[in-house]
């Protein structure tokens, strides 16, 4: 393995284990993460679920092809009687943003026990990939398990059948929040662009990278003098080859702006748009993932 420059946090990494047929993405977030949880005043148990969230959606994103301008990944879980209603994230380009909405009282009222289905209750997951040229596809699978990304790993075998291991980490320290994580594949008939035939959960090649994986410590993952790559290097020096491929760098990327929801807001009936405006004569747009407000004058 051959790296010039070692990443840190806030950019995405890829690499290959081609003897094994496998691909992987690693991540750490570190400033963009703190830039996100910043716009609301979430307690620990949300901050730590939209940590996790949001680390996911990078490795998952991470997958697209970087060349492709409209391709997304959108990460979204809903419950009807759960304490939180709604958890939504998104990549676009290494861009990353997400939003929780919860019940505080509820939450309070959880004491210490603030697991998944604690949170949930009996929710629902939606992964959706949209690639660019308008082609989009979805798979939605039960929130079930210890943690989102048990519930990740479910969608990649369910719904794609491909064999997945995810791994993420995140704590507070005095500098602020950080969060980490990996996610690696076995595609059976070669690497990425390769068709996927017989596709098999117990191919030998997968239980040697999946137990190789399953050893990365939480504290590896989070060591911030400890780069990426030095993490892969630890995990898989003793393979035939790593090939790495350096990806996107993240930042915070709520797409909100006036001439957006200007556009948004010009679709409706001239009446219904007379209902949404204020005492001021504006209409005021709320953005739940940066918390601005936009008064439109339209």
């Amino acid at each position: 393995m051959e790296t010039s420059h070692d990443t840190f946090a806030d950019k995405l990494l890829g690499f290959t284990l081609p003897s094994r047929n496998a691909r992987a993405r690693i991540v750490r977030l570190d400033r963009v993460l703190d830039e996100i949880l910043s716009a609301h005043d979430y307690p620990p148990p949300i901050t730590h679920l939209l940590s996790e969230a949001l680390v996911l959606a990078a490795l998952m994103g991470g997958l697209l092809k970087a060349d492709s301008d409209d391709a997304q990944l959108t990460m979204q879980a809903q419950t009807r009687d759960g304490v939180v209603s709604l958890l939504v994230c998104d990549y676009r380009g290494g861009c990353l943003r997400g939003y929780v909405d919860f019940d505080a009282d509820r939450l309070a009222d959880l004491g210490a026990n603030s697991g998944l289905s604690a949170l949930f209750g009996q929710g629902y997951l939606a992964i959706t990939f949209e690639t660019g040229g308008g082609r989009r596809y979805q798979g939605i699978v039960p929130l079930e398990g210890d943690s989102l990304s048990e519930a990740c790993q479910m969608y990649f075998s369910q719904s794609e059948q491909v064999p997945t291991l995810i791994r993420a980490a995140s704590s507070s320290n005095s500098s602020g929040r950080i969060a980490a994580g990996l996610l690696i594949q076995h595609l059976a008939d070669g690497e990425v662009g390769r068709e996927r035939l017989h596709v098999r959960m117990d191919h030998p090649d997968w239980e040697h990278v999946s137990i190789m994986t399953a050893s990365v410590t939480h504290e590896e993952l989070l060591d911030q003098n400890l780069s990426l790559e030095d993490v892969v290097w630890r995990l898989f020096h003793e393979e035939d080859g790593v090939r790495i491929q350096p990806g996107q760098s993240l930042a915070r990327g709520c797409r909100c702006s006036p001439a957006h929801y200007t556009s948004v807001i010009s679709r409706f009936p001239e009446d219904e748009r007379d209902a949404m405006r204020g005492e001021n004569g504006k209409i005021a747009v709320d953005c739940a993932f940066c918390a601005r407000t936009f008064e439109l004058a339209i």
